[in-house]
């Protein structure tokens, strides 16, 4: 192991957190000018051109905004607790791929950080680290309001990872390996969001579960008492758990487009248009910009969910997780399975019914949502 190496480890580790911190800046100006258009108004436009300065005002607004820490609070984890939420956010993007190779100087240079044979498995290990910053941050505040948000946000994001890791077994089912570069690698003639569309909805609808986004963003709810478990974090305290929040949405928005979306490849049609012009087989740049145009793809419609949808009541957020996104993530699963099982034994047509099987389970679904929402309408006028 030469220097070199070690060399190369930092500047692509270095470089991947000045992605996701200029991006955690540029997605609040993304996400505020895309909220104003849709409810037709102007958004953040006086700081620089468009408004492009916007972050940087904010920057230098919290860098500046004087903390107050209370006096009776558990002073140490008080401290770190934003340091674990926002550290497993910037490390969990070590195992993304964000294209193929390229050489430099003699040296072949892969645009991932770390390869592991067990990259699904390290993601999940390492989005669960972040629970432990939150219950912290509730428990350390010595608050009530704040201890009950940190339990809350806590039990919302546990509840919602068990249906994340149920996604993850199908994913590592159709690309037969835990490691992310191969799951790219086997959507090369098929992506597994057409194979497997509702494993990509369910998904998405966790994902933004275990980020605390709309509609299941209840630590800021207008409705609530206080802010939940970051409620006497101010200045640059608070300013890490916004930052971990945003960069998780952009993390996750990597994941769900490695597993489902093809990650760095192009779209699977467009691999022999004009001799391979259009693939990064043929051109190694061409992954970050499939991936960048992916990943703001689904910013884009995270930020749709947040100006549409109202927030769910919390005992029906739970319901849903438990009683609807559990049994349908392993109904999923067994379909992913037995469909592939039969395709490789019978005819590569059984392939196909994973789709259509999913799709029949996704509506029954619906139907027992819709079912139990008007049962209660009707108690509820009775």
């Amino acid at each position: 192991m030469d220097w070199i190496l070690w060399l190369e480890w930092f500047l692509k580790g270095a470089i991947m957190c000045v992605i996701l911190l200029g991006g955690f800046a540029y997605l609040t100006l993304y996400e505020r000018r895309a909220l104003a258009r849709m409810q037709v108004r102007v958004g953040p436009n006086r700081a620089g051109p468009q408004g492009v300065l916007q972050p940087i005002a904010d920057a230098v607004k919290l860098i500046f905004k004087e903390e107050f820490t209370p006096a009776k609070v558990y002073k140490v984890v008080f401290i770190l607790a934003p340091v674990l939420t926002v550290v497993p956010s910037l490390i969990i993007a070590a195992v993304i791929p964000l294209g193929t190779s390229f050489n430099l100087f003699g040296r072949e240079i892969h645009l991932y950080v770390a390869d592991l044979n067990v990259g699904i498995l390290y993601v999940m290990s390492i989005a669960s680290i972040a629970v432990y910053g939150i219950v912290l941050a509730g428990w350390s505040s010595n608050n009530k309001y704040a201890m009950l948000g940190g339990i809350r946000s806590s039990a919302q994001m546990i509840s919602y990872e068990l249906a994340l890791g149920f996604c993850f077994v199908f994913v590592i089912l159709m690309g037969n390996s835990m490691n992310l570069n191969e799951i790219v690698e086997a959507q090369r003639n098929m992506w597994f969001a057409v194979v497997q569309p509702v494993g990509l909805i369910v998904f998405f609808i966790v994902v933004l579960a275990e980020v605390n986004r709309a509609p299941f963003d209840m630590p800021e709810a207008e409705q609530e008492l206080t802010a939940g478990y970051h409620a006497e974090y101010s200045g640059m305290k608070f300013a890490l758990f916004f930052m971990a929040e945003y960069q998780k949405m952009i993390v996750m928005s990597m994941i769900t487009a490695t597993l489902f979306l093809g990650g760095y490849r192009e779209p699977w049609f467009m691999t022999n248009w004009f001799n391979g012009i259009f693939s990064v087989d043929t051109y190694w740049f061409l992954g970050p910009i499939y991936l960048f145009i992916k990943v703001f793809l689904i910013l884009f419609v995270m930020i749709w969910v947040r100006a549409t949808w109202p927030r769910i009541r919390y005992d029906r957020l739970m319901a849903l997780g438990w009683k609807i996104f559990i049994p349908l993530t392993l109904a999923l699963c067994f379909i992913t399975a037995v469909g592939i099982l039969l395709a490789d034994l019978y005819n590569p047509l059984y392939y196909w019914s994973i789709p259509v099987l999913s799709i029949i389970c996704f509506l029954i679904a619906t139907a027992v949502i819709y079912r139990d929402l008007t049962r209660r309408k009707v108690n509820a006028r009775v």
